[in-house]
């Protein structure tokens, strides 16, 4: 492989990363609270199956903390990209200055436990247990749904750095890869009742 091809394509998997790891993060950290507090459904039925709208996995204490620490990456991502120098900017800045990073961070962040959160809606609705293993509903949820609100809310960042094939192969790699790592993870430090 020539070495500008293999340079663009590991470019673009640290784009992906940089860009997503708020998703990454906030998903991974969702599990600190050990499900403390109510259920993001309050136990509610869905009317048309007569199942769990989310299941009982899927907290407020969840969803807030995983989000909050997934925002709290973002920001700190767009810090250090600004003190970098102009020249050692191998990864996009998120925006021109950290303020106006937040809304950028926070919607990546709780972006990603709003998929989360749809990916167990629609596994209810298959009626799959909460906790079992759903190969693609686990992993990508997350990351579309941040990917889908960049595109809305910050197209010309979320264009540079997704629309492309090499991006789109990063992306399932490093959800697959990042996913599977950080629930062992989670499973071996106690946080999660599942390795996966």
């Amino acid at each position: 492989m020539d070495s500008t091809i293999l340079n663009d394509f590991l470019g673009d998997g640290g784009a992906v990363i940089w860009v997503l790891l708020p998703a990454f993060v906030a998903n991974a950290t969702a599990t600190l609270p050990r499900g403390a507090g109510p259920a993001m459904d309050f136990g509610r039925l869905w009317p048309g199956d007569g199942r769990r709208v989310f299941g009982p996995s899927k907290t407020w204490s969840g969803f807030l903390v995983g989000g909050a620490i997934g925002a709290i990456v973002g920001v700190l991502e767009a810090w250090l990209i600004l003190l970098a120098p102009p020249n050692w900017a191998v990864v996009p800045v998120l925006a021109p200055s950290v303020l106006a990073a937040l809304p950028l961070a926070i919607l990546i962040a709780y972006g990603a436990m709003t998929g989360d959160a749809i990916g167990s809606f629609i596994k209810r609705r298959m009626d799959r247990p909460s906790g079992a293993r759903t190969l693609f509903l686990d992993q990508f949820p997350f990351v579309l749904v941040p990917i889908a609100f960049g595109f809305a809310f910050s197209p010309a960042l979320f264009a540079a750095v997704f629309a492309n094939w090499e991006a789109v192969l990063w992306l399932v790699i490093l959800t697959l890869g990042l996913h599977a790592l950080f629930n062992w993870i989670g499973y071996h430090a106690g946080l999660k009742k599942v390795p996966w």
